[in-house]
């Protein structure tokens, strides 16, 4: 078995894995990495092996892509993981229509405190502690039905009295210098009348 990890890990006699750059297959490594610490994973060891185990499966689909970038394979192999697991756990399919489930999976997993309390758990096959999956369900649901992704429109933003003094008609700048010259003659006479 250890010889069969190591030939999917492993380059070849190119330099090569997979097909790709060992420096492509660098940047796939620091994403997902990164999205794993975003998530809040801090354990080592459990975060170089959720890294290699989502490497792996994107070894496995590399050659027959290659026209996409190891990196956005390797994203959406993490993504589709990450979402099989919150939809076992979760006891919740995903469906094509809605892809709201890992954005929810996600934030129950912080207002659950996965992180903190039940780290080793994650992506970690069934049965899972009924502790976790009772708080894990719980803020699913907190997170649930009124979460909505909204979009706002855009405004034209209010400057206040400044643009008051500019819309004057033909001369739009008169009024604002004429000010502005007023200010200056006032502080002259004041610096006159304390010297």
């Amino acid at each position: 078995m250890e010889s069969a990890l190591n030939a999917a890990i492993l380059p070849d006699a190119s330099g090569r894995l997979a097909g790709r750059p060992l420096e492509e297959w660098n940047g796939a490594y620091a994403k997902v990495e990164n999205y794993f610490h975003a998530l809040r994973i801090r354990n080592k060891v459990l975060l170089g092996d959720l890294v290699l185990r989502v490497l792996e499966r994107a070894q496995r689909r590399a050659p027959a892509e290659p026209d996409r970038s190891a990196t956005q394979i390797a994203a959406e192999e993490m993504e589709r993981i990450v979402t099989e697991w919150f939809s076992e756990v979760l006891q919740s399919p995903p469906t094509k229509a809605d892809n709201s489930l890992s954005t929810r999976g996600r934030l129950a997993l912080l207002l659950a405190d996965m992180p903190g309390r039940w780290q080793e758990q994650f992506l970690r096959p069934g049965p899972w502690p009924e502790e976790f999956t009772s708080a894990m369900r719980e803020a699913f649901l907190r997170a649930g039905p009124d979460f909505q992704i909204s979009k706002m429109a855009p405004r034209p933003l209010d400057l206040g009295p400044i643009t008051t003094l500019t819309n004057l008609g033909r001369f739009p700048y008169f009024r604002m210098a004429l000010i502005w010259v007023l200010f200056a003659l006032m502080l002259i006479v004041v610096f006159i009348l304390t010297h």
